[in-house]
């Protein structure tokens, strides 16, 4: 059939309008898995009891398995042995997916970063008068969102280019749109290039505000 490239360029606006649904998908799941991460990553560190147990279980499962399989289990396998999940949507799936997959590795992340920050700054933190969590809150964790920054990004980046596979669970993003014009056009290739421009576009865009995010939290280490 040969190369279509005039297909592949009228075909960019109409991807570009899923790309807000796969950008949201991605967001949310980072916002949820932040959070989630956190939240583990302090387990992890104070040693919790049974609850670092569990936590060491959940990253174990979550990083050990497929993110397409974790997706199904959620979507389809859950619902016939939970009656609660019946209801759940493609969309919300996704998200949920997206969010206990990566929040096993943030959180491992957080965790090491946390860590990496000298432990005279939290004695130093109690011998004024802070409590733990105060100390935490105030001079540990801002240190270690710098040290953590870099691989935090590149999981957002990981997220946003595993959002393709809410695809195979029907919600209608950039991939799925793209999978759709190429089956009604016979035109694979254009459709599956334009749709790869598109991420990459993406993803330099975010690689260059990382750069620039690392530049402004490093100004105060620089001597």
């Amino acid at each position: 059939m040969g190369f279509d490239f005039n297909y592949m360029l009228n075909l960019m606006p109409i991807l570009l309008k899923y790309l807000g649904t796969t950008m949201e998908i991605a967001t949310l799941g980072l916002v949820f898995a932040l959070i989630l991460a956190v939240v583990l990553a302090n387990i992890r560190v104070f040693r919790v009891p049974v609850l670092d147990q569990l936590s060491q279980v959940y990253i174990s499962f979550f990083r050990g398995t497929p993110l397409l399989v974790q997706l199904f289990l959620l979507y389809y396998g859950l619902p016939q042995i939970f009656p609660l999940f019946v209801g759940l949507n493609a969309f919300s799936a996704a998200v949920i997916g997206l969010t206990l997959h990566f929040a096993a590795y943030m959180a491992e992340s957080i965790r090491a970063a946390i860590i990496g920050v000298d432990r005279s700054q939290m004695e130093a933190s109690m011998s004024v008068g802070m409590t733990t969590f105060q100390a935490m809150r105030r001079i540990i964790l801002p240190q270690a969102t710098r040290i953590a920054l870099p691989s935090l990004m590149n999981y957002f980046i990981d997220m946003i280019k595993s959002t393709s596979l809410a695809f195979t669970l029907g919600v209608a993003e950039i991939m799925a749109k793209a999978q759709m014009e190429a089956s009604s056009s016979f035109r694979f290739f254009e459709a599956f290039l334009a749709v790869a421009l598109i991420y990459w576009a993406v993803v330099v865009i975010l690689t260059r505000i990382q750069n620039w995010a690392e530049v402004k939290l490093n100004k105060a280490y620089i001597r």
